[in-house]
């Protein structure tokens, strides 16, 4: 959607389907950077923008998209119309730049589809039960267009992204990897929380609770894209599946933190009340009633973290308070590898083999991450997709 020439494209793309008898509902994000464009430009007149005045104008993007491809199909003789998230029903909490869908009403789609119309929606954006608008976060767009596939009892929910569906490594990274033609709802979430920026985990999370594939392609090529949809596949012989990283991460550790009961809690209730989320949490084995606590958060609040810890660690009396933001996460995923033994080791020994220091290891039921420096990522990348031959079909 960053040209006219590519909405055009777009265009072509939803006649052909309609051609097929289908009832179709599109939704739309902003044109290329615009979203950037607006948060730069509401800074440059405002030293500190209203959050609910940003979300109005943040969210004036997508109703641009969604105009200009309305106007595209009628220039094709297609009856079609485009609505806000606003009239399309999609009601949200309050909570600014990154609010939570709480229901889908859809009726004035039903209607308009009903009417012959193609849907166009506006992504990202929803409104609060007193009629302000509000926005998603990142990626919003993929968590509409994944709710209102539920409200409408859609059988499929396709993504038209600028990749040909989800592989098992980024492509930028690994040139031998290898595009997946389905995988598990559990396996995508995890890849995507993990770092693969195909699909938003929200638009994931939602899929596996009301039962909507989800497919992923190019919007630019025919090529077959990926379907996200039910369980994994039974007895794979290679339980890992792909190998992600992000560069998002910082770390932060407290030396020499006290090991008495309602310290942990002082400290994460703080960051807590502050809005910060945390990720990755180590503790020490305590040595004569003392300990260092690690965690890590995402690398941008990396500064308003220091300064929630600074005055706890003063409190209670910690030796120091260290952050660390050249970091990055490396994860192999996969359903099964926590019931087979031996991804673990593999996984270290590859990073082991050529150098690469771990810092922090976290694990759930499919997936391994390695906490190291940034500058190792891509290394660590290449060198898990060849140790667990992903290459291969």
């Amino acid at each position: 959607m960053a040209t006219a020439e590519l909405i055009k494209h777009v265009a072509k793309r939803i006649a052909i389907t309609k051609e097929t008898g289908n009832q179709i509902v599109v939704i739309v994000s902003a044109m290329g950077d615009t979203t950037d464009e607006l948060i730069n430009l509401a800074s440059r007149v405002s030293r500190n923008p209203s959050s609910r005045e940003l979300d109005v104008l943040l969210s004036t993007g997508e109703i641009v998209s969604s105009t200009l491809l309305t106007l595209a199909l009628h220039d094709m003789g297609y009856k079609a119309i485009s609505l806000s998230g606003a009239q399309a029903g999609i009601k949200t909490d309050a909570v600014y730049s990154r609010a939570r869908i709480l229901n889908v009403d859809s009726k004035r789609v039903v209607k308009e589809l009903e009417r012959g119309n193609i849907v166009i929606v506006a992504g990202f954006q929803g409104v609060t039960q007193e009629m302000d608008v509000t926005t998603l976060g990142r990626g919003g767009s993929d968590t509409t267009a994944v709710a209102l596939a539920a409200s409408l009892n859609a059988e499929v929910c396709q993504i038209y992204t600028d990749v040909e569906g989800v592989y098992t490594a980024d492509p930028r990274v690994v040139l031998e990897a290898r595009r997946l033609p389905r995988i598990s709802y559990e396996e995508m979430l995890e890849m995507a929380i993990y770092g693969a920026k195909v699909i938003h985990p929200r638009a994931v999370e939602l899929g596996e609770l009301f039962k909507i594939p989800i497919f992923v392609a190019s919007s630019f090529t025919d090529k077959p894209g990926t379907l996200i949809y039910g369980e994994a596949a039974m007895e794979l012989i290679n339980k890992v599946k792909s190998v992600t990283y992000d560069l998002d991460v910082a770390k932060i550790t407290i030396i020499g933190v006290p090991d008495r009961p309602g310290i942990a809690a002082a400290i994460f209730g703080a960051l807590a009340e502050n809005g910060i989320s945390v990720d990755t949490i180590v503790q020490n084995a305590s040595i004569q009633n003392i300990t260092d606590l690690t965690f890590t958060i995402n690398r941008g609040i990396l500064p308003q973290a220091m300064e929630v810890v600074a005055p706890i660690c003063e409190l209670i009396k910690a030796k120091d308070c260290i952050g660390d933001s050249q970091l990055g996460k490396v994860s192999i995923v996969g359903t099964g590898m926590q019931n087979t033994p031996g991804y673990a080791s593999r996984m270290f020994s590859a990073l082991a083999e050529r150098g690469i220091n771990i810092q922090l290891i976290t694990t759930s039921d499919i997936r391994i991450t390695c906490i190291i420096a940034e500058d190792r990522i891509e290394d660590a990348v290449r060198a898990l997709h060849q140790t667990f031959e992903l290459e291969i079909e």
